[in-house]
């Protein structure tokens, strides 16, 4: 008996972004505006639609720092550029445009892309189904279980698959411990530092240990009261001395609870894509939405 199809919940962000700086912004419209991320993040959908015939498609957005990130550290997200001019109108049209397909678009004012993507693999998971989280944020592997999969992208033959035993060969912790490596990691991307010291070898090796960084900070406080050598002088150091940045820096890369409605099963309209496909200029994307169809 097969399994029931899954649902494909996508980062928006994540991949317009990464579509728009893998093509050039030669590729235009019949208007001449450059349509090189929505072409680019449309292709990158499909072929994971084509692989694994979700149930539906759900397009998540939201904002770029969400106030309780940056309210817990100011350094969040402050380092990024601001949005590269040429995608900012196809940012605008992308909502109406993959609607047009049949996908759902989602988006929050408060909350981040990553927030929803994790709300729906909640949702979808207490229904007992299946869901594919397809984005670029290493973040999101928090919520890989025997439910849900990250697929991510940039793999010579499409996404990779990120299961609980990919999660465990790469950083060697399991998906629920991520929140914690990267507060002791760190993260460049997203302006966070980390444990001095730590590194991610550091980070693994730890919580393989201890489990949780609130059982290593505690852990650091007795050793200094004990004067005992469980950690090494310089985690120990650095568990005392950033204890609350630690903490906030964790709160930042857990997921909030959001209240979302699973979607119902929504196919995509091949027809009604290529007709969208064509008015923006896709002739090649068109024709084969319209082959798809027949």
């Amino acid at each position: 008996m097969s399994s029931p199809a899954p649902l494909l919940v996508v980062d928006t962000p994540s991949l317009l972004y990464r579509a728009f700086f893998a093509l050039p912004s030669s590729i235009k419209g019949l208007d001449g505006r450059p349509v090189n991320g929505l072409l680019g993040c449309a292709n990158l959908i499909l072929q994971v639609v084509e692989a694994h015939d979700p149930r539906a498609v759900v397009l998540c957005n939201g904002a770029e720092a969400a106030h309780y990130r940056t309210a817990a550290f100011a350094g969040y997200h402050a380092a990024r550029e601001p949005m590269p001019e040429k995608l900012v109108w196809q940012w605008e049209q992308a909502p109406a445009f993959y609607e047009r397909f049949g996908w759902i678009h989602h988006a929050s004012e408060d909350l981040e892309a990553d927030d929803l993507l994790g709300a729906y693999a909640s949702v979808e998971r207490e229904a007992g189904g299946r869901t594919l989280l397809f984005t670029g944020d290493r973040d999101m592997f928090q919520c890989v279980d025997a439910q849900t999969t990250v697929l991510f992208p940039g793999g010579k033959d499409g996404p990779s698959v990120v299961d609980v035993a990919e999660v465990r060969r790469r950083y060697g912790i399991e998906p629920a411990q991520v929140p914690d490596f990267i507060a002791l990691r760190g993260d460049p991307s997203d302006g966070l530092p980390g444990a001095k010291g730590v590194g991610e070898k550091g980070a693994a090796a730890l919580l393989a240990e201890h489990s949780d960084l609130e059982t290593l900070i505690d852990l650091a406080a007795r050793d200094a009261a004990t004067d005992s050598r469980s950690l090494k002088p310089r985690v120990r150091t650095a568990l005392r001395e950033q204890a609350d940045e630690l903490r906030a820096f964790r709160h930042i890369a857990t997921l909030q609870p959001v209240a979302v409605t699973r979607p119902p099963d929504t196919p995509t309209r091949f027809a009604e894509a290529a007709e969208a496909a064509r008015e923006f200029g896709m002739a090649r994307l068109a024709d084969r939405l319209a082959a798809w169809r027949a």
